[in-house]
């Protein structure tokens, strides 16, 4: 049976046997997430959580980045609000969604509760992505209506904490199936329509899957988990032979939704040939695939619904030239000029874009994730972008250096320059750290008292 071939990869993955460019891809995964929890810590959500995650499941065995500590269960939920509470966090194959946001505070939870070395942490990780890769792909066929990331994720996260924890593999199947069986039900399109905090159900899946390895280890028994099916065996159970890591993540450069980023990139696009007088822009159309439209062009009150939008990340964008902390929290959605442009976008859907997505979501060579943007200026001018695709897998130009430019984008917010310096320095080198402890100590001695994000520390411009 497939699942038998999971839990085997679960059970007997070693760090130093993982091909270089596995290895080099769960490095790069490290620094991606821990920016994107860092500066999700300056979210209300972010709050909330650690300010919940403290009474409920109190202890000092696991880092809240919000401050203080709390259980394994509870830092793993509280960190993965975070990690997805400004949308910067990675998005992956056949998932619809964002996997290192769940797996990530699992895995440095459970790791830093139990003393682990960063090998444990680093090969727990890869555990996590490979098993999020396939459950997500089972998971979409199988249910009707399309689930947020929790859902997959828990099954996902759980597969990371029984490997940390060293089940042996008849633990670790009942582990994915109470995971699987306690997985939230999470009607994704529900949250576009009305975004809220509740988003992609990211601290969700982190809990149930952190919660279902301790039962698993307690004897609480699970059911057959989706990778045992025999419709699925070709898409599991090349497992631990065939890493899609390398290929398959998708990381991002603005803090929203990413089916905006395709409109984004055109936005980009026209640019960089032309001068934009923003002042002198009367509307601003985007053709999009249907996801992407749904976001719409509400103006938003919450960063939530800053975040699940059209209009406002393209104002952003032309005002600021970047799509930050600085223009996503809710100290900047009264900004005047801002809302005034946002509310110059329209948005049509494009049966066109529609087809070139599905495939995109398929892996097909064929498929792109593209949109077309024309801005119509009050001259009567007309400057359009073309189909501008915005690639994905594999996601080119992403190297160690560009990595730790985002990450020191996204960390100036939180941690003072010498500890960006520390911090980044122990993750390139996490898999020669003896407990997780020492890295986990390293961001917290270096972070600044919180502060509310400026209008663009980043020292970009507009393009006005």
């Amino acid at each position: 049976m497939a699942e038998d071939r999971v839990v085997e990869f679960i059970a007997g993955i070693r760090w130093e046997d993982l091909p270089r460019e596995v290895q080099e891809k769960a490095r790069m995964c490290v620094v991606d997430n821990l920016g994107a929890l860092l500066v999700g810590t300056l979210t209300k959500i972010g709050g909330i959580a650690s300010e919940y995650a403290r009474e409920t499941w109190p202890g000092t065995g696991a880092t809240l980045f919000s401050g203080g500590k709390a259980s394994a269960v509870g830092a793993a939920f509280a960190n993965a609000c975070a990690a997805n509470g400004l949308d910067i966090d990675d998005c992956a194959l056949y998932t619809w969604g964002h996997p290192g946001a769940q797996i990530f505070p699992s895995t440095l939870a459970v790791a830093e509760d139990l003393g682990l070395s960063g090998r444990h942490l680093l090969s727990g990780l890869v555990v996590g992505y490979e098993v999020a890769f396939r459950t997500a792909r089972c998971w979409h066929d199988y249910r009707p209506v399309y689930q947020s990331c929790g859902s997959w994720g828990s099954v996902a996260s759980a597969a990371a904490a029984a490997h940390l924890i060293g089940f042996p593999v008849a633990q670790i199947h009942h582990a994915l199936g109470i995971a699987e069986y306690h997985a939230p039900n999470l009607p994704m399109m529900r949250d576009v329509q009305r975004p809220a905090m509740v988003k992609h159900g990211i601290g969700w899946g982190a809990m149930t899957g952190v919660i279902s390895a301790h039962l698993a280890s307690r004897g609480y028994t699970g059911i057959p988990t989706l990778l045992g099916f025999e419709q699925y065996r070709e898409w599991v159970e090349d497992i631990g032979r065939q890493y899609i890591l390398p290929h398959g993540i998708v990381w991002k450069e603005y803090c929203c939704c990413a089916w905006a980023h395709p409109a984004l990139e055109a936005i980009k696009t026209i640019a960089s040939r032309n001068d934009i007088p923003v002042d002198s822009i009367a509307r601003i159309h985007i053709l999009a695939y249907h996801e992407a439209a749904c976001l719409g062009t509400r103006l938003p009150a919450t960063t939530e619904e800053a975040q699940f939008n059209m209009a406002w990340p393209v104002a952003a964008l032309l005002l600021d030239g970047e799509v930050g902390p600085s223009q996503m929290l809710e100290h900047r959605l009264k900004d005047p000029r801002m809302r005034a442009l946002a509310s110059k976008v329209e948005v049509e859907e494009s049966e066109e874009l529609n087809s070139l997505y599905r495939l995109s979501e398929a892996n097909d060579p064929e498929g792109k994730d593209a949109a077309v943007v024309s801005i119509y200026m009050t001259d009567g001018g007309k400057i359009e972008s073309g189909l501008v695709n915005n690639p994905c897998y594999p996601q080119p130009g992403w190297d160690r250096a560009k990595m730790e430019e985002k990450f020191r984008w996204l960390a100036q917010h939180l941690l003072t320059p010498k500890g960006i310096d520390q911090v980044t320095e122990l993750a390139w080198h996490l898999d020669d750290v003896g407990d997780v402890r020492e890295f986990t100590r390293a961001v917290t001695e270096g972070l600044l008292s919180r502060r509310p994000c400026g209008r663009s520390d980043s020292g970009q411009g507009g393009f006005s």
